[in-house]
């Protein structure tokens, strides 16, 4: 039982803000530092607000929490209040399917990672996916340059 009505609950809980997932953004600053990735950049002004940008690329990364994102593989529900929860974490997903899709109706490609793929044992993967999403970025700008399409 929650000791403030719903109406104060909703109040309160409207006015704190997150302040990113920055054990798990660091996590990925660390693994494109050792591995030589270059070019991305962090807070840019891009719908969506991607953790990551290859801006010259238009590859957007988003580093997600396996709670707040519903990762099929680790997220549980917690056992209070689990309407409240049910309907939020859908809400993320379902803000996340259509961020995904206005970016790349924008002309970005968009590069979700899951929080537990930061470990060691995923990075040589990890770092093989985002060599090629980069990879992929760059041919398609180098065919729009070629043939003139596009809208850069």
């Amino acid at each position: 039982m929650d000791v403030f009505s719903v109406k104060k609950r909703s109040e309160v809980m409207s006015r704190i803000r997150g302040r990113g997932n920055k054990a798990t953004e660091l996590a990925f600053i660390h693994l494109c530092r050792r591995h030589d990735i270059c070019g991305w950049r962090r807070n840019r002004k891009v719908f969506g607000r991607p953790d990551f940008v290859f801006p010259k690329e238009r590859l957007a990364i988003f580093v997600d929490g396996c709670f707040w994102h519903s990762c099929p593989c680790h997220s549980t529900l917690p056992h209070n209040n689990r309407p409240f929860w049910r309907r939020k974490l859908a809400a993320n997903r379902r803000r996340d399917l259509a961020v995904n899709r206005e970016l790349r109706r924008r002309g970005w490609l968009v590069l979700r990672i899951w929080e537990h793929e930061l470990s060691q044992e995923n990075e040589a993967l990890l770092v093989r996916h985002i060599r090629k999403s980069v990879a992929i970025c760059r041919r398609a700008l180098k065919k729009q340059a070629l043939t003139g399409t596009g809208d850069n």
